[in-house]
């Protein structure tokens, strides 16, 4: 059974990040993810319960997501195309530091995953993720794009007032932009829940800190 996002030191984490930019508390010897592809977001469904980790596909290494910095580097710096269809990353022209659903081998190629979740154990064989901001400098956009490259969905905006939720698939995972507005560092609690084939019991993982720092 996984032991990561134990209450108390989720708690201690998030104390630590309202009064400090630095690595939370009990984080000190954090990891630092920058490129290659990562499923930020992995959950796993074992032993009756929901759990998260941030999987890098690239040494095939689980890490629970406090002890992960997710760095965007300054190479995800564009602009905010001038195109109503961009209206929700902000102004025409405005920078915008965006990981792209298309794999860039300079860049975190940054995947939502529920692949650890075994089809048929879950209703309708969904996971509801949700992403709430703990503290940022701006806003965040999580949107996939059509076969033009055009915004297709936006699934996470942190600047308006929809909720802020994923549905993933069990056994599946999806990629998709993640856009943020402004550098420096973005704490997000994340937590996922589901319903119970058997019996409709909901169930859920509890609160994970994520870290990304932007721009650096």
């Amino acid at each position: 059974m996984r032991t990561f996002a134990r209450p108390l030191l989720i708690a201690a984490a998030m104390a630590g990040a309202l009064v400090t930019t630095a690595a939370p508390a009990g984080a000190a010897s954090c990891v630092t993810l920058d490129r290659g592809h990562v499923d930020v977001v992995g959950v796993a469904y074992e032993d009756g319960a929901l759990h998260l980790h941030v999987h890098d596909e690239e040494s095939d290494t689980e890490y629970a997501p406090q002890d992960v910095k997710l760095a965007v580097r300054p190479e995800a710096l564009t602009a905010v195309p001038d195109d109503p269809a961009y209206a929700f990353l902000g102004t025409p022209g405005a920078p915008v530091w965006i990981l792209p659903q298309s794999q860039n081998p300079d860049l975190l190629w940054a995947g939502l995953g529920a692949e650890e979740v075994e089809p048929g154990a879950l209703r309708d064989d969904s996971v509801e993720v949700r992403f709430r901001v703990l503290s940022a400098p701006g806003d965040l956009a999580i949107f996939t794009e059509d076969a033009f490259g055009a915004p297709e969905q936006v699934l996470v905006d942190t600047g308006d007032a929809s909720p802020d939720t994923v549905t993933l698939s069990a056994g599946n995972h999806v990629h998709a932009d993640w856009a943020f507005e402004k550098p420096g560092h973005y704490w997000l609690v994340v937590d996922a829940s589901a319903r119970l084939a058997a019996d409709g019991t909901r169930i859920g993982s509890g609160p994970a800190l994520y870290h990304f720092v932007v721009g650096s």
